[in-house]
């Protein structure tokens, strides 16, 4: 039970004395837009940090050389804990939107901080409003800012077993003509939810793949890519489980 009241202490904490860094955040970015994602995404980073410190969580990073740094690119993963924004997002090597559901758009301070971030909320219940998330994304990417994804949806209740992935979710990489780059997550849910409420001492792996390019698969493949990048990460989390 400390783990969980440490780590809350801290977000609460961070939200509300980082009230006067919103301000400065918000005029910074009225004269220079970039120095504020730039700002706010090591702002966020170094908080980041310091819960995964606080929950006693070891990650094995692996093939992080593969994310390309000249390009913004599409996330695509697994998706099993709250914590796997909170894992993945220290190693983004540029200015990166993740896409939440909408429901978090609703909590004070995280949502403003979510916004410096690029992040976009997604209504799941609205597919009209869905694929103006879609659009927001397109346009980011376009403007040199990488989007992760989760395309479950939302959280898979077994481990390794994933959820089918949406293919409109794809629809991002295939309109910004970018590439696409798969993460697998491996044991991020014995950190919280194997044992909610408790935080535990954990031991995850979480394993950045080789840069898709649509244009470049199987034109069937390209027909069904969420079934391919589901099978991809489905066997790249086989192979790693047992190294934990």
């Amino acid at each position: 039970m400390i783990r969980l009241i440490l780590v809350v202490s801290f977000v609460v904490l961070f939200l509300i004395l980082t009230i006067p860094v919103m301000i400065v955040e918000y005029i910074i970015g009225k004269f220079n837009p970039d120095l504020k994602s730039r700002s706010s995404l090591a702002i966020v980073n170094w908080a980041f940090r310091c819960v995964r410190f606080l929950a006693g969580t070891k990650v094995d990073y692996i093939g992080l050389e593969n994310v390309p740094a000249d390009t913004p690119v599409l996330y695509v993963g697994n998706h099993r804990s709250f914590f796997d924004i909170v894992l993945t997002y220290p190693k983004v090597s540029r200015p990166t939107g993740y896409i939440s559901k909408k429901e978090i758009e609703k909590v004070p301070l995280l949502n403003i901080w979510m916004r410096n971030l690029h992040c976009l909320f997604l209504d799941r219940k609205d597919i009209k409003a869905g694929m103006q998330t879609i659009l927001q994304a397109i346009d980011l990417i376009k403007d040199n800012k990488s989007i992760c994804i989760f395309p479950e949806g939302t959280r898979s209740k077994k481990e390794g077993e994933l959820l089918p992935f949406n293919e409109g979710s794809f629809k991002i990489a295939s309109k910004a003509g970018c590439p696409i780059v798969p993460i697998t997550i491996v044991n991020s849910a014995a950190i919280l939810e194997n044992q909610f409420p408790f935080i535990k001492k954990t031991h995850v792996i979480i394993k950045y793949g080789t840069p898709v390019c649509i244009k470049e698969l199987p034109k069937e493949q390209q027909k069904h890519l969420g079934e391919y990048f589901h099978d991809l990460i489905t066997k790249t989390h086989a192979e790693n489980v047992g190294n934990l």
